[in-house]
């Protein structure tokens, strides 16, 4: 009996030593998540503070390290400079407020899209995109087929293939068809960005302009390599006879591009 009450004494023992072990891991670990939190929510007021800097580049850099964070409050935070006088800071914001979610994050870019410089309707352009929000394509179409310059619709289609929104494909096709807005595009930039976002959106609607475009030889070689990937992307046989034409291309890259489409149509 008395080697009972001694066995389990000892065992009460390291009952209670266990027990103030974890109680002092787990206040360790809420100590750090503390130090962890209090350590951004500094970081974040610094930044804050800096955007009231009449610097350019010091707002700019506290932008990106806000945008760096990937914290909904950091995002929120970074929204001041969407409306930043310099352009340079309101692109850079752009990129900086997407933790803010993809609804939101929509919202407050679309006015950026009417902005007067060039790099800022661009970098939203490209901001918009990466919401992967359907709720973007309508300001993504009006740029692509409405603004003045080059940049801003090659990013705007770039945006439309990370959206990957098949109501985009019409427009989209009418670029690469060359029959954009009011004037034929001729901008070979544009025409690669809209060749290959029509592959992302992988509707079979698509396949028409991409043909036709892949089997056009006036075009350059660079917008008919993007046409044969996206062919090879959306992956319907009914391509197969002009991917297999410009198999035989003089450009080993056209060829090669075609082939690799070939055997993802057709293994």
């Amino acid at each position: 009996m008395h080697n009972l009450c001694r066995l389990l004494q000892s065992y009460l023992t390291v009952l209670l030593l266990l027990a103030g072990l974890c109680l002092h891991s787990s206040t360790n670990a809420y100590s750090a998540q503390s130090v962890s939190r209090g350590r951004i929510d500094a970081e974040i007021e610094t930044q804050r503070q800096r955007l009231t800097s009449a610097e350019v580049e010091d707002r700019r850099d506290a932008l990106m390290k806000l945008g760096a964070l990937r914290r909904a409050d950091a995002s929120r935070v970074a929204m001041a400079g969407l409306t930043d006088a310099a352009p340079m800071v309101r692109a850079v914001a752009a990129k900086a407020i997407l933790s803010l979610g993809p609804d939101e994050s929509v919202t407050a870019l679309i006015p950026l899209t009417a902005d007067k410089d060039e790099f800022v309707r661009r970098e939203s352009a490209y901001a918009l995109g990466l919401t992967r929000s359907r709720k973007a394509s309508e300001a993504l179409t009006s740029l692509l087929m409405n603004d003045k310059e080059d940049g801003v619709r090659a990013a705007a289609a770039v945006g439309l293939g990370e959206i990957g929104d098949e109501t985009a494909v019409v427009n989209l096709s009418n670029v690469l068809s060359q029959v954009s807005g009011k004037k034929r595009e001729k901008n070979v930039f544009v025409l690669r960005a809209a060749a290959k976002s029509l592959g992302q959106t992988k509707s079979k609607a698509a396949l028409p302009a991409l043909i036709a475009a892949l089997s056009n030889e006036k075009f350059e070689e660079d917008v008919r390599r993007e046409a044969a990937n996206a062919l090879g992307i959306i992956g319907d046989p009914s391509a197969l006879p002009a991917l297999r034409a410009a198999a035989t291309s003089v450009d080993p890259y056209l060829s090669q591009a075609a082939l690799a489409s070939i055997h993802r149509i057709n293994p």
